[in-house]
């Protein structure tokens, strides 16, 4: 028996390695899925007036986008947005993650604006309540506040037309 455990450990390791491998990270289940958007007293990006966010959300469907200026995937990501926000009624609303103003306001100067506002969330603490670890993040938010659906990473075309928007349509009735 003795001869064959390092085989065992090995087939074992081995099996481990390929399954993991063979996971998508976008698809990790959020155990935020069917749970209230957090209610915290934010700043506004552009005035750095506090609000509830909780009450700018309620009564609408909202698309929330986590994103920062450092961030690379954000910029390749920030064309959609600005497509989703010409072509549909959700509220589009901008988390501005572990950022300056300063650089964030000059990502949004080049690149463009597509959020009706923006939460300034230089400390990460929303992000923090979000479970954020990577950005961008993207949730989708029904009128009551209750997040419907998160998406790790860049938005593209397919997800938008397979996955939200279906979902923004069933919401919205």
């Amino acid at each position: 028996m003795g001869k064959f455990l390092p085989l065992v450990i090995f087939v074992v390791l081995a099996w481990f390695l390929y399954d993991g491998l063979g996971r998508d990270t976008k698809k990790i289940p959020s155990p935020l899925i069917g749970k209230t958007f957090p209610n915290l007293m934010v700043e506004d990006f552009q005035t750095g007036n506090k609000y509830n966010l909780h009450d700018r959300l309620k009564g609408k469907v909202s698309l929330v986008n986590v994103w920062a200026s450092w961030c690379v995937t954000c910029r390749a990501e920030h064309q959609m947005l600005k497509d989703i926000a010409r072509m549909s009624s959700v509220q589009m609303v901008g988390i501005n993650y572990k950022d300056t103003k300063k650089e964030g306001k000059r990502f949004l100067k080049i690149l463009g604006n597509p959020f009706d506002f923006i939460v300034f969330d230089d400390k990460g603490e929303l992000g923090l309540e979000l479970g954020v670890y990577a950005t961008p993040e993207t949730f989708l938010v029904d009128k009551n506040g209750v997040i419907q659906f998160k998406r790790i990473g860049e938005l593209t075309p397919r997800i938008w037309q397979t996955k939200i928007l279906p979902l923004i349509n069933q919401l919205q009735k």
